[in-house]
C-alpha cells in the first residue's frame, strides 16, 4: 500500500475510535448523578425530577412573579406530566407540587391576604369561595405567624391524595393538612386560572414562555 493512502486510512481509523471514545463519554456524562438539567429563573434553581409521596414528578414550567416591576417569587410547578392543560394541572388523582422562593422580603400577613384575594379572583360564586373561607383564613394564619416571608425562603405546596395540601416553609411542615381537594385546586388557580396572579407566569408555568 502506498504511504500516502495508509496514512490516510489510518487517520480515518484514528477518527472513528476517537469519536466513539466521545459518544461513549457523553453518554455516560448524561448519565452521571447530579449532571440532570434544571431550571434557573432570576438565580433559582429548579431541578427537572422531584419525587413527592414516592411518586416522580416532572418540571412543568417555571417563573418568575412579578407585582409593579419588582420581583416576588420564583415559582415552578410539577406535575405527573407535562401539559399545557389547566384542568389536567390541577387535577387530585396523583401528587402535585408548587414551589416557590421569595426574592424580596415581604410581610407574611400581606403575603397571605394575596393568597386570599387570589383564591376569591378565580372563583365561580360566592358560594364556592364560602366553602372555602375556613381553609383561607387557616393558610393566611400559618403565613402570618412567621412575620416576615425573606428573600431567599422557600415554600411548597404538596398535593398527596388521601392526605391533602402539606405547606412547607423552609423545610419545616406547618400545621396539618389542608384535606379538600377543592382548596388544592383553589389554590392553583391563583397562578393558572382565569385571572391569574401573573399572565407572564401563568405561561412560564404551562411552559409556554420563560422568564
Amino acid at each position: 500500500m502506498p504511504y500516502l493512502a495508509y496514512s490516510d486510512a489510518f487517520n480515518r481509523r484514528r477518527a472513528l475510535r476517537l469519536g466513539a471514545a466521545a459518544l461513549l463519554l457523553g453518554c455516560a456524562l448524561g448519565a452521571a448523578p447530579g449532571r440532570a438539567h434544571a431550571a434557573t429563573v432570576a438565580g433559582v434553581q429548579f431541578p427537572d425530577k422531584v419525587t413527592v409521596a414516592g411518586h416522580p414528578l416532572v418540571l412543568n414550567g417555571a417563573g418568575v412573579r412579578y407585582k409593579a416591576v419588582f420581583k416576588v417569587y420564583a415559582a415552578a410547578l410539577y406535575v405527573p406530566a407535562k401539559s399545557t392543560a389547566v384542568d389536567e394541572l390541577i387535577a387530585t388523582s396523583t401528587p402535585r407540587r408548587f414551589v416557590f422562593t421569595m426574592l424580596r422580603d415581604i410581610e407574611s400577613d400581606e403575603f397571605g391576604k394575596m393568597f386570599s384575594r387570589g383564591i376569591e379572583d378565580n372563583m365561580t360564586s360566592r358560594a364556592e369561595f364560602s366553602k372555602l373561607v375556613p381553609g383561607i383564613l387557616r393558610m393566611s394564619q400559618l403565613f402570618s405567624e412567621r412575620k416576615v416571608l425573606r428573600a431567599g425562603d422557600e415554600c411548597q405546596l404538596d398535593w398527596i391524595p388521601g392526605t391533602g395540601t402539606i405547606l412547607t416553609i423552609q423545610g419545616q411542615k406547618a400545621g396539618a393538612p389542608f384535606p379538600e381537594a377543592a382548596f388544592f385546586q383553589a389554590l392553583m388557580r391563583i397562578w393558572l386560572g382565569n385571572k391569574p396572579a401573573d399572565w407572564q407566569l401563568k405561561d412560564a408555568l404551562l411552559g409556554k414562555a420563560g422568564n
